[in-house]
């Protein structure tokens, strides 16, 4: 590049265009600052991928280390070395094996899974695509949790395998990926994605003796013995944080926007039926595809309406440039905004400034202090390091599904798909979140905790 490495270092992180390399997004290049970056991709799904990660190493104007976690596990090096005049710039990127049987799977090179005497968990989850920031520590917990089961000797002394898809937050990826975890031998496979992905794949294997459990938030309304919904429901997060939150705001206007598919036009309809018996009133409702990132027409009508209370339910990446344009367009001075899908990984793509006025309600949060998950969280630490994503109530569902399928499958002494549903749906579990209850419909009970964001980080908010 014809400046000198000075100048060409402090572009890095610009964004779009600007970012030079790979439109690297970060707020500042510090050492732990999160970062994205648009990696070119000639795949059947989008021309990018999206590498989340964070700056492990920076010597100005020298050298920029990133770790990454999404989609596959890595460390991308920027050296700026003075050549001529100008600067040339070399990138190092780490690639494992995992990482290149996504790759190779998304290109459409048939990567399977040989077959094995062990018994074979999957977890379906969205390692690329506007879900992979909810996404980014997932598959680690799930690893936590199936060395926990062959810790103690596995299933008649074969350990647990894991296999792992992607969805790359798209239904039909998703189900590609399902039946790929089906035909290598996976008789349960935890999904941890959108509804939108979960449902398409409900549907698709609907004639296969597989269960499938849905570990995170969901909208319920999944039937047959075969499928389970374990995550936090809507009804129940809008019912605990409807009073408190309009006492926080000072005032009772809310007004509805999120993402075009199945959980957030299900919580809106939720909305409309729970808010108003606590004397809310319904201003405006707006949506956006996934994979919007102007969301300024919306945040012009939340502006007009007047709402004290904005209840965003978009996820992932969407989220963190919806609550980045709210904090620039000036919401923050007139709302406050309830996000019941925001979690400490996309938190760190919205960055503190944005972050203030921002609360959400879920049966866990990274700080949550009880004993199992101050154990969870140093089992994490210690095998991840100090960089790897944060924990939250998206990712750590999936430990505690992990959990929950072993105590049952211990409890009936294998893994048949269906008397491990049957356990599941009418047991009491602990895990790091405390106790959760199922109540025979599949519905889980679990206590739930409103939380306000304090820059990067979630606390209980002081009512």
């Amino acid at each position: 590049m014809a400046a000198p490495p000075m100048v060409v270092f402090s572009l890095f992180g610009a964004g779009v265009g600007a970012g030079w390399v790979f439109d690297a997004t970060c707020d500042h290049v510090s050492v732990g600052a999160a970062v994205r970056l648009q990696v070119p991709f000639a795949g059947p799904v989008s021309e990018t991928v999206e590498v989340i990660g964070r700056i492990a190493a920076v010597r100005p104007p020298s050298l920029i280390e990133i770790v990454h976690e999404q989609p596959w596990r890595g460390r991308i090096r920027l050296r700026f070395e003075p050549d001529q005049g100008g600067t040339r710039v070399r990138l190092f990127a780490e690639l494992d094996e995992p990482g290149l049987h996504w790759l190779m799977r998304r290109r459409g090179y048939p990567v399977g899974s040989l077959s094995s005497p062990n018994p074979r968990l999957g977890l379906l989850t969205s390692k690329s695509g506007p879900g992979s920031l909810f996404a980014a520590a997932s598959d680690h917990l799930a690893v936590l949790a199936v060395e926990e089961i062959n810790a103690e000797g596995g299933l008649h002394g074969r350990p647990v395998e894991l296999l792992i898809g992607d969805d790359a937050t798209n239904t039909s990826v998703g189900v590609a990926e399902a039946w790929r975890l089906v035909r290598a031998g996976c008789k349960t496979i935890l999904v941890a994605t959108t509804s939108a992905t979960y449902v398409a794949v409900s549907q698709a294997l609907a004639g296969c003796d597989v269960l499938l459990v849905q570990t995170l938030m969901n909208e319920g309304g999944a039937k047959g013995r075969l499928r389970l919904q374990l995550g936090e429901r809507n009804d129940d997060q809008l019912s605990s944080a409807a009073r408190p939150l309009m006492q926080l705001a000072g005032g009772r206007r809310w007004f509805l926007a999120g993402n075009d598919y199945i959980w957030p036009r299900s919580t809106h309809v939720v909305a409309r039926q729970v808010l108003p018996q606590f004397g809310a009133e319904i201003v405006g409702e707006r949506y956006a595809t996934l994979g919007t990132r102007d969301f300024s027409l919306t945040i012009e009508a939340i502006l007009a309406s007047g709402a004290d209370v904005v209840l965003s339910t978009h996820v992932g990446a969407d989220a963190a440039a919806f609550e980045r344009q709210c904090h620039a367009m000036g919401v923050r001075n007139h709302a406050l905004t309830l996000a019941p899908a925001m979690d400490e990984s996309t938190l760190q793509h919205v960055g503190k400034a944005a972050s203030s006025g921002l609360y959400t309600i879920s049966g866990y949060f990274e700080q949550l202090p009880t004993d199992g998950n101050t154990t969870l969280l140093n089992r994490y630490r210690s095998a991840f390091g100090p960089w790897a994503p944060p924990l939250s109530t998206l990712s750590e569902s999936v430990f505690e599904a992990v959990t929950i399928w072993w105590q049952a499958v211990r409890r009936v002494g294998g893994d048949d798909p269906r008397s491990v549903a049957d356990e599941i749906r009418r047991g009491r579990f602990a895990g790091p979140r405390g106790e959760v209850t199922l109540d025979g419909s599949g519905r889980a009970q679990q206590t739930l905790y409103l939380t306000e964001a304090t820059g990067t980080a979630l606390k209980l908010a002081a009512l």
